[in-house]
């Protein structure tokens, strides 16, 4: 039997897992004769663009219904270093250390957040990187909500004013109240940039700064944070605000898994792959999503988020069983980029092409954002195992259509 090892079940290695099993399919193997196993600590799909929203309930997804359908086999296990001359996966769980060997190999382990050396901050802090740690947030929000009213109980410190601090920031407003907080609810957002949304695009920076001020975020720029406690943060600037929630939003760097192959990464730590999802220097090794950096339209490089993650998993999935079985691979090419920034109660912001032009915001945005994250980026969830399949064709979807005022 051959063994195609998926290392993550995110957006990149869900999307592998099922594509590599259409492939198979396509071509006629059976399954016992070309395995296919996703390893991932979790047992389910975390839909983790949803994370930050006031309502999680249903950004999770248990593995066995999306995968056992197909015939893709899974393990809950912790990827812990590759050997790719010996061609197998060292891996722990609760009760032992193993190694798992595979013909070949699709590295789905995703993007980290990046967590400095702030007093404080690893047992003060919390974020929405993982299903696991924004259910921990929403748990401490309620807590807080059955306490008596004191200072800073219902302000929330935001830290990073990037994509995922902004739409953490604009949603919080609906988690306090969610959370029966009550006083005065304040949310800050904190960065060192002297702008919120660096990168966002000059058309847009002007749209975010009034959702916040709609909502009532305040912001502290060019300042760092130096300090975390259980009742306050403190920025480089000498204030203290009392609080006993500080989300950390502030970079995301590879999984470290990536670092033990031996071959060139770029500064976020990702692997360089070619159009079919090969890892440049290694044999036999594919990679898809953040932790991989592809050249997508001949100039542009994928950047970290699930627009790109699920395309290059399909093509991953599909290229892994066709170089395994000596049929021809398939190019990734994608023509087009947008961003959808969420806005909380106010909206969205919707920007088109790499430099982010301006195409539409507020309410309009908005039902495109909720059709993104509640549809577009869900896999079939009837457990039909032909629907599963059609989903994990590579192809490229057409970007989401801006809906009008």
């Amino acid at each position: 039997m051959a063994r195609i090892v998926v290392l993550g079940a995110g957006f990149a290695g869900l999307w592998a897992a099922l594509g590599a099993a259409r492939k198979r399919d396509e071509i006629g193997a059976p399954a016992a004769d070309v395995e296919i196993l996703v390893v991932d600590r979790n047992p389910y799909h975390n839909i983790r663009v949803r994370n930050y929203e006031v309502d999680i309930s249903d950004a999770a997804i248990p593995l066995a219904d999306l995968l056992d359908p197909v015939g893709v086999d899974h393990r809950v296990a912790e990827v812990r270093e590759i050997d790719p001359v010996k061609q197998h996966v060292s891996v722990t769980t609760n009760a032992s250390s193993e190694t798992i060997g595979y013909d070949r190999l699709v590295l789905t382990l995703g993007s980290q957040l990046v967590r400095p050396a702030i007093p404080g901050l690893m047992s003060n802090g919390f974020d929405v990187d993982t299903y696991a740690a924004a259910v921990r947030l929403d748990a401490h929000l309620a807590g807080l909500g059955r306490q008596a009213v004191s200072e800073g109980l219902a302000t929330a410190v935001i830290v990073g004013a990037g994509f995922t601090g902004i739409e953490v920031a604009t949603e919080m407003p609906g988690k306090l109240e969610k959370a029966g907080l009550s006083g005065t609810r304040r949310v800050i957002l904190v960065d060192p940039n002297p702008v919120v949304g660096e990168t966002i695009g000059k058309q847009a920076r002007p749209i975010v700064s009034e959702a916040l001020a709609a909502l009532g975020v305040e912001t502290r720029l060019n300042v760092t944070v130096t300090s975390v406690d259980a009742s306050s943060v403190t920025l480089s600037s000498g204030e203290m605000i009392p609080t006993r929630t500080v989300v950390w939003c502030a970079g995301m760097r590879a999984s470290p898994v990536a670092q033990t192959l031996a071959v060139e990464r770029d500064r976020l730590g990702r692997l360089h792959v070619d159009q079919f999802m090969r890892v440049a220097g290694a044999t036999n090794v594919f990679a898809a999503g953040d932790v991989a950096s592809c050249v997508v339209d001949g100039e542009h490089s994928t950047v970290m988020s699930c627009q790109f993650a699920r395309p290059m998993g399909r093509f991953a999935g599909n290229n892994v069983v066709a170089n395994l079985l000596g049929e021809p691979m398939l190019p990734l090419d994608i023509d087009w980029y947008v961003t959808v920034l969420d806005l909380g109660a106010w909206g969205a912001v919707y920007t088109v092409g790499w430099d982010r032009q301006l195409s539409v915001y507020g309410a309009s945005a908005k039902a495109t954002k909720q059709t993104i994250n509640r549809q577009r980026i869900y896999p079939p969830r009837n457990g039909a195992r032909a629907d599963l399949l059609a989903a994990a064709a590579p192809t490229v979807q057409k970007p989401p259509p801006a809906a009008r005022p």
